[in-house]
């Protein structure tokens, strides 16, 4: 079978190398993909200038789809592809509204009973401040909309939530995604990630079929630099499994975040068979949730996926058919590390076209997988010199080193092995990915 991957980012470069394991798989065709794509086994780049993902995928003959970023998402590619005839992995457009819509997913969760932080939702710029006022700092500010990771503000001081307010309400900050702001209480805790796969469907509910499965917890490092300091990124590598996940907590958190939420998604009469994302902070009285993403998490894919000891087109299959709850789920002992290397300047202004050179023996001897983020294949860079790729820098986050170890210690000695053996210029990552002290905690 040929099976679709939409999008361009280090999570589909894991995606399709991950579907590409399959032995039912003949080819993965990457709707665009990377530079990593380009180069990973059984994967084909194919470009959708118009944003037409089905039809490229049908052009190609697959027969399974799986669509990675939110914005399609949001915008009805899954709609697309069924209508289409493929088969996808992927929320239908009204239930990829719970991402694209921080209101609709807070309203959803207080429906539902799901743990998680009060909140109010304002319009209006004058009321949102008169809000913030009586609540005081610290508090959390989100734009309503899709908002490329930037929508969110975490004030700590007065003058902070006074500023977030006017910079997301008068579009200065997101653009029209912050017309409508989420303001929620400020949770104390550490968060964690815990991405899962989701069965549900009308038909499913009824028959008794409908099912969230849990993988193995994730952590992200938001912050820029080494203790968790510096300016918000879209991730500095991530971590698998969370030692601090204990089961009492994955009890709490199947009872009163996932369980209310496969309820919702019953409930709601919604067509989910996707992914979902469940951040979550840990607080002293029991995990609350802070957000549904409608997808994997990036760069916890990158962590979670090199630890399935499964194939993954047989789970998407189950996803599809609605034997989720039948699915046996087998993962690896041990620990993933995955840090990120990213360009110079990043998340502010950076250089694009910065030639990525590697030293293979290196790399092979740590064991490591490096996925391709923000990069591109130029066949016209000079290769002749040592540990010379055909790879330049396309993006801020550029790649991410993931290593399996028994221990702890071991896949962070492997995976930061396998990143000091790869080079650009500019090159920046923070060396305590998964360390104490690198978690960002309120």
């Amino acid at each position: 079978m040929k099976v679709a991957v939409i999008g361009n980012g280090g999570r589909e470069h894991t995606i399709a190398w991950k579907i590409a394991q399959s032995s039912n798989v003949e080819e993965v065709i990457c709707i665009p993909g990377n530079g990593g794509t380009a180069l990973e086994n059984k994967c084909r780049n194919v470009e959708a200038s118009d944003g037409n993902y089905a039809q490229v995928a049908k052009a190609n003959g697959c027969s399974l789809a799986v669509v990675g970023p939110e914005n399609p998402l949001s915008e009805g590619a899954a709609d697309d592809l069924w209508v289409a005839g493929i088969p996808v992995i992927g929320p239908k457009k009204a239930g990829a509204q719970l991402e694209a819509s921080k209101d609709l997913a807070k309203a959803f969760m207080k429906k539902y009973g799901v743990a998680c932080a009060k909140s109010e939702t304002f319009t209006d710029e004058k009321a949102a401040l008169e809000y913030v006022e009586k609540q005081g700092a610290p508090i959390v500010l989100k734009a309503d909309g899709l908002a490329a990771g930037k929508g969110v503000v975490v004030a700590l001081t007065m003058e902070e939530a006074r500023q977030a307010v006017k910079d997301l309400m008068e579009g200065t900050a997101v653009g029209d995604a912050g017309k409508k702001l989420v303001i929620e209480e400020y949770l104390r805790g550490v968060e964690i990630s815990v991405l899962a796969a989701v069965s549900v469907t009308p038909e499913y509910a009824k028959e008794g079929k409908a099912c969230i499965a849990s993988f193995l917890s994730a952590r992200d490092h938001k912050r820029l630099l080494d203790g968790a300091k510096g300016p918000n990124t879209g991730g500095m590598g991530a971590i698998c499994p969370v030692d601090d996940f204990t089961d009492d907590l994955k009890k709490k958190f199947y009872e009163e975040i996932e369980f209310p939420t496969l309820r919702g998604l019953v409930e709601e009469g919604y067509d989910y068979r996707g992914f979902i994302f469940f951040g979550i902070m840990l607080t002293k009285d029991g995990p609350k949730a802070l957000e549904y993403n409608v997808r994997l998490g990036d760069p916890e894919t990158q962590a979670v996926l090199p630890m399935m000891d499964f194939d993954f087109v047989e789970m998407c299959q189950a996803i599809i058919d609605g034997k989720l709850k039948d699915f046996n789920f087998k993962w690896k002992s041990g620990y993933q590390v995955a840090p990120v290397a990213v360009s110079g300047g990043y998340p502010k202004s950076y250089k694009k076209g910065m030639q990525i050179c590697e030293d293979k023996a290196k790399i092979e001897e740590s064991g490591a997988k490096i996925f391709i983020a923000g990069a591109v294949e130029d066949k016209s860079l000079d290769c002749s010199k040592a540990g010379a790729t055909s790879l330049k820098t396309s993006g801020g986050r550029v790649l991410a080193c993931s290593a399996h170890g028994s221990t702890f210690d071991e896949a962070w000695k492997k995976s930061y092995q396998a990143l000091e053996a790869v080079n650009f210029e500019g090159m920046f990552y923070r060396k305590d990915i998964g360390l104490p002290g690198a978690a960002e905690s309120n």
